[in-house]
């Protein structure tokens, strides 16, 4: 994949897994935060017109986060009022340079949906001129599972959601 400037967007499937690069005019320290800090996470996280609450944060190796989304933007339609929940563990932590996390989705209290994929996602930040460049590996058990949820809207909801981070990004500058 080659370098992207700001506010462009590159999602490739290549197999079960699926790669997306966001480069971020930020400093790598300033953009891990804003995944590692449980205010800045709930400010942006999800697509636009969703609301995020952490329930739980514990950012560390076998840490859990369990969060819900909330569509609260009315020209959203069908979506509107609907809920969304989740939960990361973290695997593996590396300030700022990683983090890998399995992604599940969840009720809101945290129990695991049967039959909605398991995904393992590395997040990797790495300096790009004076600029970060975030390289998301979210690997499926299956390129069917990766499929599934690529029909559901997931590259268009990330998209939206790397578009809420970068305007928090210019926020906290």
């Amino acid at each position: 994949m080659s370098d992207k400037t700001a506010n462009s967007m590159k999602a490739e499937a290549e197999g079960k897994t699926l790669v997306i690069e966001r480069v971020f005019d930020a400093p790598r320290e300033l953009v891990f935060k804003a995944f590692s800090e449980s205010g800045q996470l709930e400010s942006w996280w999800g697509p636009k017109g969703w609301q995020t609450e952490n329930h739980t944060f514990d950012f560390k190796p076998h840490g859990v986060w369990h969060y819900c989304m909330e569509c609260k933007d009315e020209k959203q339609g069908e979506f509107y009022g609907r809920k969304s929940c989740g939960k990361a563990v973290y695997q593996e932590i590396v300030t700022p340079e990683k983090i890998v996390y399995t992604d599940m989705f969840t009720d809101e209290e945290g129990n695991v949906v049967p039959g909605m994929p398991e995904i393992l996602i590395e997040v990797n930040f790495t300096e790009h001129e004076d600029q970060t460049k975030l390289i998301t590996r979210s690997q499926f058990s299956s390129p069917e599972e990766l499929q599934q949820l690529m029909d559901k809207g997931m590259v268009e909801g990330f998209s939206s959601q790397m578009e809420r981070l970068d305007d928090h990004l210019k926020t906290i500058r």
